[in-house]
């Protein structure tokens, strides 16, 4: 008598993985969110809801389908109040086709936020007092920029203050028009 088998028992185990993530997915992404309608991007560029290394690549994968740039920053640094105002403009220039998005690192909310307001930055930014986030990427120090495109692969990496006209430099390179 012939008996009938399932799939083998490998293919068993990468179904049953495969669910299992797909189910934490949905779980975290449903009831841990900061922003509207189950999106982790702040609502408010003085927000500045504290994110860890999953956070920030679940909302880095809700942004899929437009680049991103995002800056690790801290109001006690010095390079940071340098390239802040041209962070402030790219951002205004760049409304609707990039999103940008800081990281505070090793700071405390109220100077971080007086530095946004300073600064007039319209996007929002991150709370990452223990540089979980920045260390997860491979990089250290501040600021740091890292460019992603819209398929969310990191295409530029810019340790240090960005110089005037890199920003647009490095988003005319991934065809942001």
């Amino acid at each position: 008598m012939d008996l009938i088998q399932g799939p083998p028992a490998s293919s068993r185990l990468v179904l049953a993985l495969a669910m299992a993530v797909a189910a934490a997915l949905v779980a975290c992404g449903g009831g841990g969110s900061t922003g509207r309608g189950g999106q982790l991007l702040p609502s408010t560029p003085t927000q500045l809801p504290s994110f860890d290394r999953a956070k920030f690549h679940q909302l880095l994968a809700q942004l899929k389908g437009k680049p991103v740039v995002v800056n690790f920053w801290g109001s006690w640094c010095g390079p940071c109040e340098q390239e802040a105002p041209r962070l402030a403009e790219a951002a205004r220039r760049f409304s609707g086709r990039v999103q940008f998005l800081g990281v505070d690192v090793f700071d405390d909310r109220a100077p971080a936020r007086a530095f946004i307001r300073l600064f007039g930055w319209s996007y929002p930014s991150v709370f990452d007092n223990p540089a979980s986030i920045e260390g997860g990427l491979g990089m250290s120090g501040q600021p740091v920029t890292v460019f992603f495109d819209a398929a969310g692969r990191q295409v530029f990496v810019r340790p240090g203050a960005v110089r005037d006209q890199e920003i647009e430099r490095e988003l005319d390179k991934i065809h942001v028009t």
